[in-house]
């Protein structure tokens, strides 16, 4: 195996990436450094009363913890976000520390922009009872309020990114049956605290969840119809690092060391998430998102396998780098032979995992929907970096969907 580094430090579009073990140590000193001084965590319940994963950042944060917000939730509502402003104004805080899944990070990197935007929650609301549709941008062309933070604790790879809807009208309380969103255009955060100690705090059954999230930005990537050698490059080398450890740290497969496998694995989500480019499986996770209300990992754990293989019948979809990133033996094979092992090496790792492998399992579904999440799919706006040559009828998309069921 290609070895790791211990630590490393990294600039991405804006964001220092820190990793290594122990490295929440060094949160005060890099928020001095920045003029920093009182920092509010942002996090959910089940993170803020985990004192295991709370106390370093605490001690790391030193005289600068200005105090807990424990109130995101998976469902990312607005209202959220707005407790979460009026925590800060109490608190006095000058910038965030996002700790947790990709839910309480995408809030706290809304809430710079909400506050931004200046619009109450009133008018946010009553913006949304006249719109059939998501929302216009938070904050068009402003500035963001102030700086974040961010700490993953889990696979989905959403640490590195500016992305982040927050949830104006649910589903249930939407016309359309979709849930209203808004978002801004937010910049990267200023810092990505990558410690694979703090991931050792998470419970292995959410580490598990959250694992194809991430492991499918890295598949995606190299057959993305604008896909380089650079992104390529970090795509692969991290399927490299997670298709071995991803089954060592949130499944079955125990055949590492079990602190060499979460270094490997965190790298390797950091990795993944480099130049990432989502396409065609997180296309269908969306759309399974605009009908249920589900988790997408799960969804990418059913259906990357079923999507691979309808793209390797219709298109090249960069197999042979996708082979290289996951092991698969490709000397002297024929096409169809490697794409066939890439998607059993998918298959495998995703089996390894504590993650459902079909549609059915998941209870939120039903079968009858499958046509309008065919629809959903091929109207989403990942299917734009689909690979070139692929031309994704809703049929087409519903003949995947139906062997995955």
């Amino acid at each position: 195996m290609l070895p790791i580094a211990d630590s490393f430090e990294h600039g991405y579009h804006g964001c220092e990436i820190l990793y290594g073990r122990g490295r929440a140590a060094d949160l005060g000193a890099f928020l001095g450094d920045r003029g920093l001084d009182d920092a509010l965590v942002v996090c959910g319940s089940n993170v803020g009363a985990n004192d295991d994963l709370m106390e370093p950042i605490r001690e790391g944060l030193g005289d600068r913890f200005a105090g807990v917000f424990d109130g995101t939730t998976p469902d990312k509502r607005i209202e959220d976000a707005y407790a979460l402003l009026d925590e800060r104004a109490a608190a006095g805080a000058d910038v965030l520390v996002a700790v947790g899944g990709g839910s309480s990070l995408d809030t706290a990197r809304q809430a710079p922009m909400l506050a931004a935007d200046g619009r109450d929650l009133d008018r946010i609301r009553a913006a949304a009872e006249e719109s059939p549709g998501d929302l216009g941008p938070l904050a068009l062309d402003a500035d963001p309020a102030f700086p974040v933070v961010v700490i993953p604790t889990t696979f989905a790879g959403a640490d590195l990114s500016t992305g982040g809807s927050l949830v104006v009208r649910s589903a249930d309380a939407s016309p359309t049956g979709q849930p209203i969103t808004v978002s801004g255009d937010a910049p990267m955060p200023i810092a990505d605290l990558a410690d694979p100690a703090l991931f050792e705090t998470s419970p292995e059954s959410v580490l598990a969840g959250s694992a194809m999230n991430g492991f499918d930005k890295g598949i995606e990537t190299p057959y993305a119809a604008d896909a380089t050698p650079v992104s390529d490059a970090a795509a692969v080398h991290g399927l490299r690092l997670l298709a071995d450890s991803l089954p060592a740290v949130a499944g079955d497969r125990a055949h590492l060391d079990p602190e060499a496998a979460m270094d490997r694995a965190v790298v390797g989500a950091l990795l993944v998430q480099i130049d990432r480019k989502i396409s065609v499986i997180h296309a269908v996770g969306h759309g399974f998102a605009r009908r249920y209300d589900v988790q997408q990992g799960a969804v990418h754990a059913v259906v990357a396998p079923h999507v691979l293989a309808y793209l390797f019948e219709e298109v090249d979809g960069s197999r042979r780098a996708l082979a290289a990133g996951l092991n698969v033996d490709a000397q002297g094979r024929s096409d169809e032979a490697v794409a066939e092992g890439v998607v059993e090496a998918v298959a495998a790792v995703r089996d390894d995992l504590a993650v459902p492998s079909r549609l059915r399992d998941l209870p939120e579904t039903s079968e009858a929907d499958l046509p309008a999440v065919a629809e959903y799919v091929v109207d989403d706006w990942c299917m734009d970096r689909a690979p070139d040559g692929l031309d994704a009828t809703p049929e087409e998309v519903e003949d995947v969907l139906r062997a995955a069921w």
